[in-house]
Order: structure tokens, then C-alpha cells, then sequence
């Protein structure tokens, strides 16, 4: 293996062949010939703006979205201001009580989240999948982790489940919407207390991974590499099986409510049960693939993991679908709701395909590659004999497919999803935008680390594979 590393560094062009001329056939190659990943990274920096930046997003990020939720849910979508400077301290009490009348963690906000949460849970015990193998982990002396990766068949269910529950009457789905604030409350506290268990256990097992020293920043970004309860893994259990189903859920309650209210559906408030459901559906049809990810395999799990997948993610993204509600029916043109379907299909096409291509390269090398009959199933998904640039460090990067034209296209085709949400709500509001405002920031700064870890990972093979793909989103534009 190092000879051969050592020749495709000394002749680029041996690196750039399709993967059937590389190496053999995956049948015939062992099982150990996987590259570890770096997951110690002991070029230490502190990011987000250090322990202060950490601080004001802890309390922040709470903050913002119980504002953004009184402004969406009780003000039709409009902002909440102060009349004056004076107004300010008496405008702050305001909100407070109103916040606290409708949004304060009620036994039944407790019982349909949490009781969500352990449904969840106890299906990613018992539901069968396959089981699957990560990365070489060098802190665990190169073991490979396994993933039961039975997300399908718990989303189904679970799907199947609610609409029982629903039209048999036991449980209305329109509860969710009516029972928003307080579900919305529980969730930050949960992640709260989550995010101080897995810092607290880690701490106490002396099992840091690349900690700083500062108290705050450390529950901010994490300690925690690998999160298990028995085969149980935390990371992906919070990063798929919650946030995006508990999405689907709130628009699914917020048309059901629509129905309730004027006897029909409107096309915005089906688009947004439409867009959560794919992009949930994705999530867990592709369950397999996210093991060999960045947040898997890198990130730690750290509160703002947490607090983002378990609070933020479903109380934060679902503001069109509320919007939709409160202000409808919005009687746009067919045309224009035509446009944003079209925006909504052809930006989950190349992002679930993007995704696809690049994560099943990763586990076609990693032995881990299995075909699955989850619905949908996408042309170009995945890529046979993949070209690619060979790393001296012993990875390889995928210059193949969507990747041949761009380095994040999956991110571009989020960002069009994310668009389309916004759009299809009109602009009478800011805060169907938020979603799109946010990611931008959130992706642009993603690629500023990557690009800056990779860097220091690859050097002059990053450099190299910038220069084949030269562009990170769009080709031939940025």
C-alpha cells in the first residue's frame, strides 16, 4: 500500500484513472485495507469566536428561536418590536409572559416529545437492518465500529404508526401544531440536559477528545467522539432519526390543521409536507451512507450538535409550513406554485444523488457498498469506476459524477431546497427565509473548515484536487 501511495504521488496523472484501473475488484480486496481517518486533529484552533462565541450562542440560540417563534406563531409571521428605546425593558417582560402563556413545557408537550424520543429509540434497538462498519478509528486502536442501520424500516413504521394513531382518532397529529410551544420548550431542555449527561460521562471515564481546557467552549463543541448506549449510536440517532421526522410531523399536523379549518389543503401547505418528507425519507433511506460522513466520523458530540439536531432543526425549519397555516390560503398563481415544485424536484434530485455519489465512493472502498431497495431509487447515484485523485495520506477524492463540475455540489442543491421553501410561502414574511439564510451561513463557513483541515491533511494533493475542480459550488460561477 505505501509503495503504491508513494507512486500515484509521484505521477499525478496514475491518480486520476477510474477506480476499476486502480485497483481490483472489491470482492478481491481484504477487508482490512481500510484507511484510518484522522480524528485526533492536534492542529488545535478555536473556533465559532472561542469560549466567548460559544457562550453567546448557548444563550443565543434559545433566545432566537423563542423570539422567532412568537413572531411566526403569534404574529402571523410579522416582526416583534419595541415601540421605543424606552419600550425596551417593558417590550422584554412582554414577550417573557407571552412566551411562558403559550410555549411552556406542559405534561403534554413532555409526553408527545419525549415520548417521540423513546418510540425512536426503542425502534433503533429492535428494528431489523444491516449491520455496517465505519472507519478505522485510531483512538480505539483502529477498531471499526458497527452501525445497525435500520432507519428505513423505524421511519416507516413510524410513519405508519402516526397515521394510525390519527385517523383512528387516539392521537390527532393537529396536537403537534396546537401543542408547538411547549413540545418546542422540551426539546431545548432535553438537549440541555443530554448535552450535560454525554459531557459529564465523558469527563468523568476520562475519555476527552481534542478538549481545550475551557469549560464552556468544551460543552459547546464536544468532547465525545463515539456516543453509545450498548449498540446504540448517539450521533446518528440524533443527527437522522429525530430532527428531520419530527419536521415531516409539524407540516404534516399544520395541513391536517389546514383541513380542519377550511376544508381543503392548500398547494403551499402540500408542497411543505412534500419537501419535509423527502428530505426525512433521504435521511434514513440513506442511513448507511452518513457513517463514513464528516459528523460521524469527525465532529464530536457536543451541545451545539444537540441542541441544533434535536431543537433547532425542527422548531427552526418549519416556519413556512407555519406561515402557511396562520396566513392561508395564499392563492398564488399556478405558475408560480408550478416553479417552485420544479425548483423543490430538481434541487432533491442532484442533492440526494450528489450525496449518494459521494458516500457510496466512500463505502465502495471502505467495503461497506450494499444495494438497497429504498424508495426512491435515483439514476446516477452512484458511479461505477469512479475516477479519482489518490492521496499520499492514503484517502481518496472523488473527481467523478456531479464532483467532476464542483466540490460541494450537494450543498448547492440544498441551498435550492432551501430556497424553494422560502418561495413557495410568498414574501410577506422573512421568516419562511430564515431556513435559507441560515444554512448559507452555516455551509460557508462548514467549507471554510473543511477546506482549512484538508489543507493541512493533504497539502499538496489538496492543492492538486483543487486544481482539477477548481470550483466549490457552481461551476464556471463560484
Amino acid at each position: 500500500m505505501a509503495s503504491e501511495q508513494a507512486a500515484a504521488a509521484a505521477n499525478p496523472s496514475d491518480r486520476l484513472l477510474p477506480a476499476a484501473q486502480q485497483q481490483p475488484d472489491q470482492q478481491q480486496r481484504p477487508h482490512d485495507n481500510v484507511a484510518y481517518e484522522d480524528v485526533t486533529d492536534s492542529n488545535f484552533v478555536y473556533e465559532f469566536g472561542g469560549p466567548v462565541g460559544a457562550a453567546s450562542m448557548i444563550v443565543g440560540f434559545p433566545l432566537l428561536m423563542a423570539y422567532q417563534f412568537l413572531c411566526v406563531y403569534d404574529n402571523k409571521g410579522q416582526f416583534l418590536l419595541p415601540s421605543s428605546l424606552a419600550d425596551f425593558l417593558p417590550w422584554v417582560a412582554r414577550m417573557s409572559a407571552r412566551y411562558w402563556e403559550i410555549a411552556y413545557p406542559s405534561w403534554t408537550g413532555i409526553k408527545i416529545y419525549l415520548g417521540f424520543t423513546l418510540f425512536t429509540v426503542a425502534l433503533a434497538y429492535v428494528c431489523p437492518g444491516p449491520v455496517l462498519y465505519g472507519y478505522k478509528v485510531p483512538s480505539l486502536n483502529g477498531q471499526r465500529l458497527a452501525y445497525h442501520c435500520n432507519a428505513l424500516w423505524a421511519w416507516w413504521i413510524t410513519v405508519a404508526t402516526a397515521l394510525a394513531l390519527h385517523f383512528s382518532g387516539l392521537f390527532r397529529l393537529t396536537q403537534i401544531i396546537d401543542n408547538l410551544g411547549p413540545i418546542m420548550t422540551v426539546a431545548m431542555i432535553w438537549s440541555f440536559l443530554l448535552a450535560g449527561a454525554v459531557y459529564a460521562l465523558t469527563a468523568l471515564w476520562g475519555k476527552k477528545h481534542r478538549a481545550s481546557g475551557n469549560f464552556i467552549y468544551d460543552f459547546f463543541m464536544g468532547v465525545c467522539l463515539n456516543p453509545r448506549i450498548g449498540t446504540l449510536d448517539l450521533k446518528m440517532v440524533t443527527e437522522l432519526r429525530v430532527p428531520w421526522p419530527v419536521l415531516f410531523f409539524i407540516s404534516l399536523s399544520c395541513a391536517f390543521k389546514q383541513y380542519e379549518e377550511i376544508g381543503y389543503v392548500t398547494p403551499e401547505s402540500a408542497f411543505m409536507v412534500l419537501a419535509h418528507w423527502l428530505y426525512s425519507n433521504a435521511c434514513n433511506k440513506g442511513e448507511e451512507c452518513v457513517m463514513t460522513s464528516w459528523d460521524i466520523f469527525y465532529e464530536l458530540e457536543s451541545w451545539y450538535l444537540l441542541f441544533w439536531n434535536l431543537a433547532g432543526v425542527p422548531f427552526s425549519y418549519c416556519y413556512s409550513s407555519i406561515y402557511l397555516l396562520k396566513n392561508g390560503p395564499m392563492n398564488f398563481s399556478l405558475g408560480w406554485n408550478v416553479m417552485c415544485y420544479v425548483l423543490l424536484v430538481t434541487g432533491y434530485y442532484f442533492w440526494d444523488t450528489g450525496n449518494s455519489q459521494r458516500n457510496r465512493f466512500r463505502m465502495f472502498w471502505n467495503n461497506t457498498l450494499i444495494k438497497r431497495n429504498a424508495f426512491p431509487q435515483l439514476p446516477k447515484s452512484f458511479i461505477p469506476n469512479a475516477k479519482y485523485l489518490q492521496t499520499s495520506h492514503g484517502n481518496k477524492l472523488l473527481i467523478d459524477g456531479w464532483y467532476a463540475y464542483a466540490r460541494k455540489p450537494h450543498y448547492t442543491a440544498d441551498l435550492v431546497m432551501s430556497l424553494s421553501w422560502g418561495l413557495i410561502t410568498g414574501f410577506g414574511s422573512f421568516f419562511p427565509y430564515f431556513y435559507l439564510t441560515f444554512f448559507t451561513i452555516v455551509l460557508v463557513h462548514r467549507v471554510g473548515r473543511d477546506d482549512a483541515r484538508c489543507a493541512r491533511k493533504y497539502g499538496a494533493d489538496w492543492d492538486e484536487y483543487m486544481r482539477v475542480v477548481p470550483w466549490k459550488f457552481v461551476p464556471y460561477v463560484f
